[in-house]
């Protein structure tokens, strides 16, 4: 796995390596169960501190992207997409609601696929 960060000022550098694994996964450079490299490597490779790749992960953590795991690492989640895709179908729903449709309508509109 090849993580490219840029160090764009307008995005923090720990959002850059959480998109660029994001990325990783869905190219399918990563898979469930894959480990990720281990935090201090990766900050020695792209030339970060350790705490913004562990805050990268975290990140990933909280999304369900990847399990932490003391003297195992990160590993990619069994299902790194499902935790993201229940957002985005409440934010889905809401929107809906606000649009005066009822959760049958916002259902049928995903089932046409929109």
């Amino acid at each position: 796995m090849l993580l490219r960060i840029d160090g764009r000022p307008d995005e923090p550098l720990y959002a850059q390596i959480e998109s660029a694994i994001r990325a990783a996964l869905d190219a399918g450079e990563l898979a469930p169960g894959d480990k990720l490299p281990p935090a201090r490597e990766l900050a020695a490779v792209l030339g970060v501190n350790m705490h913004t790749v562990l805050r990268a992960y975290g990140v990933l953590r909280d999304a369900g992207v990847v399990h932490l795991r003391r003297a195992r690492g990160a590993v990619v989640a069994d299902r790194p997409a499902t935790p993201r895709l229940r957002g985005l179908v409440r934010a889905l729903v809401e929107e809906a609601e606000r649009c005066g449709l009822s959760r049958a309508q916002a259902a049928a509109l995903v089932a046409d696929g929109g």
